[in-house]
C-alpha cells in the first residue's frame, strides 16, 4: 500500500468525472499516478493480506526534534475557536505483520492515501486520542499527562483487536509533533495546541478480520474554547430515546464509531438551541452516563458525584484529574450510579473533558422540564476546580501532582 500526502491539484483533477457516464474499459486501466507533495513521497511496501493474532507492537524510537521553530505563527489569537487550523507537520509510523512499529517521522501536514478496502474504512477499526500542549510565559511548552493517553490507547487497541505503540513511543511521538509545530502553540492564556493521535487499520481487508497493517498518526491544531459559551454555563438536554453505549459494547474505549453515533441526537438538540446532549444508561434509562464527548459531575453540598466507570463510560483523563484535585480540596467524591432525579436536585452540575477542561452547566431539560443552576452563572465548585486544574496545566502554579511534562 502506498501512503502519501496528496496535493490539492491531484484531488481536484478528479472533479470532471462527476456526472459523467462511465464505460467499462476493454483492457485494464493504467495504474494511478503517485500522489506527491513538494516532490516528496512517503511509501511503505505492500504487506501480505492475512489475519494475525493480536499483539502489542514494539517501538522504534526517534528522539530527534530537529524541526523545532522558535517564532509564533501570525494569526488572530484573540478569536481562536475550536476548529481545524492547518499546521506544518504530522507524525506517521507503521506497524506490519511483524508486530513492530517503524521508526516514526514527521512529514508535511496534508491528505493521506488510504486503500479503499482498509480496515478503518470498511469496519471502523480505529481509535483516537486527544491531549493538549500549553505555552508557559517563558516560552517553554508543557504537556499534560501524555502517558495516560498512551495507556488508554493501549486499552482501546486491545478491545478493537489492534496493536498499539508503547507508552514510550507514544510520548516520544507527541514530543516530536509538538516541537515540529512549536510556532502553532498559542501564546500564554490564548488557548492550547490540541493533539489528535490516531490509530487505524490501514491495511487492505475484505472479509471481516483485523487489518494486516496499522498506522499511528498525530496531527495538531491550535484551539480556543470548545463550546462557544467559553467558561459560561451550557444548556443540556437529557436524551431518552437514543443511547451512546450499551453494556458489553465499546463505550469505554475511544473508538471512532462511538462519536459518529451521537451526531443525530446532537444535531437535533442543537437545532432546538441546546449546547449538547446528556445520555442515560440503555438498560434502566434513568442513570446518567455522559455527554456526547464529556464526563458529567453532580454537586450536592460538599459531595461531588460522577457515574462510575463500568464499561459504557469513557475513563476521561480530565475526569480522573478533576477527581484528584477535588479530593485535595476537601470534597467528598463518589463514583457510583447517579440517577436523573439526583441531577435535577443538584446544587451544581459541570462537565469535564480534554477539549472543554471544565464546563459549567446552566440548565438541564428532561422530558419537557427545565431546571436551572446558579442563576445561569458559573458555579463556585466549577470555578474552583477549573482554576486549579488550568493553572497547573499552563504552568502558572507549582505542579504538586507531577502531571506536566516540560519539553524545553
Amino acid at each position: 500500500m502506498e501512503y502519501g500526502v496528496a496535493s490539492p491539484g491531484g484531488l481536484l483533477a478528479a472533479a470532471p468525472l462527476a456526472g459523467r457516464r462511465l464505460r467499462l474499459p476493454l483492457s485494464p486501466p493504467p495504474p494511478p499516478p503517485s500522489i506527491q507533495i513538494k516532490n516528496r513521497l512517503y511509501s511503505i511496501s505492500s504487506l501480505p493480506l492475512q489475519a494475525r493474532p493480536v499483539r502489542r507492537c514494539g517501538a522504534s524510537l526517534a528522539s530527534n526534534y530537529s524541526r523545532q521553530t522558535s517564532e509564533i505563527a501570525d494569526m488572530d489569537w484573540e478569536n481562536l475557536g475550536f476548529g481545524i487550523v492547518q499546521t506544518d507537520y504530522m507524525y506517521i509510523a507503521k506497524c506490519g505483520t511483524d508486530g513492530n512499529f517503524t521508526e516514526g517521522e514527521t512529514v508535511p501536514f496534508g491528505p493521506i492515501a488510504l486503500n479503499p478496502s482498509s480496515g478503518v474504512l470498511n469496519y471502523g477499526q480505529g481509535l483516537f486520542e486527544g491531549l493538549k500542549a500549553y505555552r508557559k510565559p517563558d516560552g517553554s511548552i508543557l504537556l499534560f499527562r501524555p502517558e495516560e493517553n498512551a495507556l488508554r490507547m493501549q486499552t482501546g487497541a486491545e478491545r478493537m483487536c489492534m496493536p498499539a505503540p508503547s507508552v514510550e513511543q507514544f510520548v516520544d511521538a507527541v514530543k516530536q509533533t509538538v516541537l515540529a509545530n512549536k510556532r502553532w502553540v498559542p501564546p500564554t492564556g490564548k488557548g492550547s495546541l490540541y493533539l489528535r493521535p490516531l490509530l487505524m487499520g490501514s491495511g487492505a481487508v475484505l472479509g471481516l478480520a483485523p487489518a494486516p497493517e496499522y498506522t499511528f498518526l498525530i496531527f495538531v491544531s491550535p484551539v480556543g474554547n470548545y463550546f462557544k459559551e467559553g467558561l459560561a454555563p451550557i444548556n443540556l438536554i437529557v436524551e431518552d430515546k437514543f443511547h451512546r453505549a450499551t453494556p458489553g459494547g465499546t463505550g469505554s474505549v475511544k473508538t471512532i464509531g462511538n462519536y459518529a453515533s451521537v451526531l443525530m441526537a446532537q444535531k437535533i438538540a442543537k437545532e432546538k438551541g441546546y449546547s449538547d446532549v446528556l445520555y442515560l444508561d440503555a438498560v434502566h434509562k434513568k442513570y446518567l452516563e455522559e455527554v456526547s464527548s464529556c464526563n458529567i459531575f453532580v454537586v450536592k453540598g460538599n459531595v461531588i458525584s460522577t457515574p462510575a466507570i463500568k464499561g459504557t463510560i469513557l475513563p476521561g483523563i480530565t475526569r480522573k484529574s478533576i477527581i484528584d484535585v477535588a479530593v485535595s480540596k476537601g470534597f467528598q467524591v463518589e463514583e457510583r450510579l447517579v440517577s436523573v432525579d439526583e441531577l435535577l436536585d443538584a446544587d451544581e452540575v459541570f462537565c469535564t473533558g480534554t477539549a472543554v477542561v471544565v464546563s459549567p452547566v446552566g440548565s438541564i431539560t428532561y422530558q419537557g422540564k427545565r431546571v436551572e443552576y446558579g442563576h445561569q452563572s458559573v458555579g463556585v465548585v466549577s470555578q474552583q476546580l477549573y482554576t486549579s486544574l488550568t493553572s497547573l496545566q499552563m504552568g502558572q502554579t507549582e505542579d504538586w501532582m507531577g502531571w506536566t511534562m516540560q519539553l524545553n
